[in-house]
């Protein structure tokens, strides 16, 4: 059994010491009279609980029994996918009336079929960045999660205050996580955006650790002419092809925009070791993920510590009522 960090050992392992000395702390608070059998073992079950979060945060995996198969899945690459979610991406100026968040979202099915052995992460972003789904092989499950992506609601400030390089601190903590993590594997880097052509500051940069992506491409939604953004003041919002650019030539990945054409034909070509298509060392089909064990167990721990406080709740506030009464 191995484990995939969510996030880095160091400050997981302070989050358990911190929990910890809170609850250490907590119990020496307790009086000596108030330290029944009852509270004790209310004490440790809320403490195992937090605990068994820390271990669902460490990620516990299940691996096969064939050594092949996980030195192979070392090998897999690491696909980061970073979506553009500013309202300009709800502007329907693609084939049909779609909105750029539609060509986005097809694009991004697009990209999980063809990296079915892979592990992915979703980055979104607008004036902020946020991590939608940690790097993991558990693509099953995040194509839900990738399905349902929408553009943050429009207005004034929401528009200009989106940033195309809102995404790259980020994106550069995640690789450099993946670089320790899995050292043997490729990192391709896939950017879906508009270029926040409304944006009232410049972008900001895309400052990699060098020599950390090897392929990936800059996607370019929109078109010259653009279209109004729905729910906002503007107009006529085009994609910003220059900032896109600047954008891929600091990742260093190619740029390419979407013009309705199939994808495969703007991507680069497929690393040539093969991993792009399915195998059976890929492990995304043979590992099997168990954080949903400790979780449920904690689950299970604050609820009926929950039982206990809404029970002590109703009987204070009866004897309360009969006091007054």
């Amino acid at each position: 059994m191995t484990v995939e960090l969510v996030v880095p050992p160091l400050l997981l392992a302070v989050v358990a010491a911190v929990i910890l000395v809170a609850r250490v702390a907590a119990l020496r608070r307790m009086s000596s009279a108030s330290r029944t059998r009852g509270a004790l073992w209310r004490w440790g079950g809320l403490t195992a609980a937090a605990l068994l979060l820390v271990v669902s945060a460490a990620r516990p995996v299940l691996d096969p029994d064939d050594p092949m198969t996980r030195v192979a899945d070392s090998q897999a690459p690491n696909v980061f996918i970073l979506v553009d979610r500013s309202p300009d991406m709800a502007v329907q100026d693609g084939p049909d009336g779609a909105s750029r968040m539609t060509a986005a979202r097809a694009d991004v099915a697009v990209l999980l079929d063809r990296y079915p052995g892979a592990r992915v992460a979703l980055i979104s972003f607008a004036s902020r960045a946020a991590l939608d789904w940690p790097l993991s092989a558990d693509t099953w499950s995040l194509r839900p999660v990738a399905s349902t992506l929408t553009p943050y609601a429009a207005s004034p400030d929401a528009v200009t205050e989106t940033n195309a390089g809102s995404a790259g601190n980020m994106l550069r903590y995640q690789l450099i996580g993946a670089v320790q993590q899995y050292p043997r594997a490729q990192n391709l880097v896939f950017y879906l955006g508009a270029g926040a052509p409304e944006a009232a500051q410049p972008p900001r940069d895309f400052n990699l650790p060098e020599s950390a992506v090897d392929g990936g491409a800059v996607l370019g939604y929109g078109t010259p002419s653009g279209g109004p953004i729905p729910g906002a003041e503007v107009e006529r919002s085009t994609v910003d092809e220059a900032t896109l650019r600047t954008v891929a030539d600091q990742i260093g990945v190619p740029y390419a925009l979407r013009d309705g054409a199939d994808l495969a034909s703007v991507l680069p070509a497929a690393p040539a070791d093969g991993s792009s298509a399915p195998t059976a060392g890929s492990g995304s089909a043979t590992r099997t993920e168990l954080y949903w064990a400790p979780a449920a167990l904690a689950a299970v721990l604050v609820l009926v510590e929950l039982y206990h406080v809404l029970r002590e709740f109703r009987r204070t506030r009866q004897t309360m009522t009969d006091v007054i009464a």
